[in-house]
């Protein structure tokens, strides 16, 4: 099950993005398996079977599906891929972990499909509405915002989800830790966000619905700005926690939506 055709014709996408991304390019039509967490857009609920959740995935039936080319995202699909290499089948993974490595994963992947001037078009499109969206806010006061990706153990966000913060005319108030791959390099203690004292709290609980109430009974947390004022927006993970379109599209209006 090398990669027998060129564009290949029969893919499989392990991921949210990269089923995202070929609806957007318009190629689909190639998809022939998708994960469980696929939700955009929505008719691909009906329209493609599910192979997999995120850590795991049904080998056996990616193997009856005889796929030319499977995606993947980094380290946390390795042992899949692994797996899949192993059965003999084409794997690309993907490891984009900011603003810049999405636009060149859908610029990779739609060249990888034979779509380059439909990616090309797609990834400049989002710059363009990103750099109109970043001057807009440039010479505004900027709220200090935090974000957490999950709550026991508290963790921060990472690299995309800072810079689209920023773009939305906010401050991350860990943008040292935003920069760190690894969920478990980003850990953040209470101290450490009552101490930063953020206007405002982003929560994307990775498919958990945000407890707010839970959050307003944290410890010492009555004092913290975003707490006192009521600014806890939940953004639902589905928008901002995929490395791709949705994030950049929703995610990025939700941002902006909460902080202004």
């Amino acid at each position: 099950m090398s990669l027998r055709h060129f564009p290949p014709q029969r893919i499989i996408c392990l991921t949210e993005e990269t089923v995202e991304t070929l609806y957007l390019l318009g190629e689909d039509k190639r998809i022939i398996g998708v994960t469980g967490y696929a939700v955009r857009p929505p008719q691909v609920r009906q329209e493609k079977p599910r192979v997999g959740a995120f850590t795991s995935a049904k080998i056996d039936k990616i193997l009856e599906l005889e796929p030319d080319l499977v995606l993947t995202f980094s380290d946390l699909q390795a042992d899949i891929t692994s797996e899949l290499i192993k059965k003999g089948v084409t794997v690309m993974a993907y490891n984009q972990r900011d603003i810049a490595g999405i636009l060149a994963m859908i610029r990779h992947l739609g060249a990888l499909t034979g779509a380059a001037e439909k990616a090309e078009r797609l990834a400049h499109s989002f710059e363009t509405r990103l750099s109109e969206l970043a001057e807009k806010y440039q010479n505004k006061a900027r709220p200090k915002v935090y974000f957490e990706e999950w709550d026991i153990p508290m963790i921060s966000g990472i690299k995309w989800v800072s810079e689209l913060i920023y773009i939305a005319g906010g401050q991350d108030i860990f943008p040292h830790l935003a920069a760190q791959k690894a969920a478990s390099d980003r850990f953040v203690s209470s101290a450490q966000v009552i101490e930063a004292q953020p206007d405002i709290m982003l929560a994307s609980w990775c498919g958990k619905k945000v407890q707010k109430n839970a959050i307003i009974a944290r410890e010492g947390w009555h004092n913290i700005p975003a707490i006192a004022h009521d600014r806890i927006i939940e953004i639902k993970s589905p928008l901002i926690l995929q490395p791709g379109p949705a994030a950049l599209t929703d995610g990025l209006d939700a941002i902006e939506k909460a902080l202004q």
